[in-house]
């Protein structure tokens, strides 16, 4: 026998309402989460050293290296490779105005404040940011993180803290690197292509460049590190059931941390844009 229509429907509004209020309180710890994550964060980088309940350094330096140090040989290809790009593709727009010369002003400027700490970010996000995941989610999936709190140590302080500080200090340091890689890109290609020659491309990238052009790139990639090491964090905190859950938090953690690089850029840009 068929259940009545308004069954039917007291039914469909009972599943919907259901699924509107998990959504609701999934979303409301999620936020409480990562509210917790931030603060405990910055507890135990800014104000535990000061009280005498220590800072890991040691570990810091150790993850500086995997995060910075490792990753300088990957950023300086792939900035080498964008300036080159970008060069060509300057140029190509720029001669039919007779405007060739303006490749290194649009090279220098555009590496600085927008390709630089955009693709560093990006290529920490899928190095780095992925492999934090992986490591604190095979630590919860292993029972570590508990043995942690067991034996009286605070998982913040002694797996996120060190990273954290690693990455706020490194990623700009990569963008440097990428910006002064990525101009030398273009130069190689306007001058042993392009026929712009040597001072002809030179003087105009030292006049283009400006002190803001700088802090604005160093802004950016520090705001895209603390994104990318929190994101990574909260992934890996976040992982359930065993294997396959560590490779589904690791991916999210590199979708969620590019498409979050995106949107704080596009933020800083327009503010940049129209207060500075």
């Amino acid at each position: 026998m068929m259940p009545d229509k308004s069954v039917q429907r007291r039914g469909f509004f009972a599943r919907f309402l259901g699924g509107c209020g998990r959504w609701g309180l999934g979303l409301v710890e999620n936020v409480y989460f990562t509210y917790q994550l931030i603060l405990q964060s910055m507890y135990w980088t800014f104000i535990a050293p000061v009280t005498g309940k220590g800072l890991r350094v040691g570990s810091s330096f150790e993850e500086m290296v995997k995060v910075g140090v490792n990753a300088v040989p990957i950023v300086c290809l792939i900035s080498f490779s964008m300036g080159m790009i970008l060069a060509m593709q300057s140029a190509y727009q720029l001669e039919q105005f007779g405007a060739t010369i303006f490749t290194a002003d649009l090279v220098a400027v555009a590496q600085t404040r927008e390709l630089g700490p955009l693709m560093t970010a990006i290529i920490v996000a899928g190095r780095s940011g992925s492999g934090i995941a992986a490591e604190i989610g095979t630590m919860k999936v292993g029972e570590e993180i508990d043995a942690l709190r067991s034996m009286g140590f605070h998982p913040i302080k002694f797996l996120v803290v060190p990273k954290l500080i690693a990455l706020a200090i490194m990623v700009p340091c990569l963008t440097v690197i990428a910006d002064f890689v990525g101009i030398a890109g273009g130069f190689g290609m306007a001058v042993f292509s392009l026929d712009l020659g040597f001072s002809r491309y030179l003087n105009p990238t030292i006049f283009a460049l400006v002190f803001k052009d700088m802090i604005t790139g160093l802004i950016k990639s520090f705001v895209f590190a603390l994104l990318v090491g929190l994101t990574g964090c909260y992934m890996g905190f976040k992982v359930e059931g065993g294997a396959e859950g560590v490779g589904r938090r690791t991916t999210q953690s590199v979708v969620v941390s590019i498409f979050l690089i995106i949107l704080a850029d596009s933020f800083f840009t327009a503010v940049f844009y129209f207060l500075w």
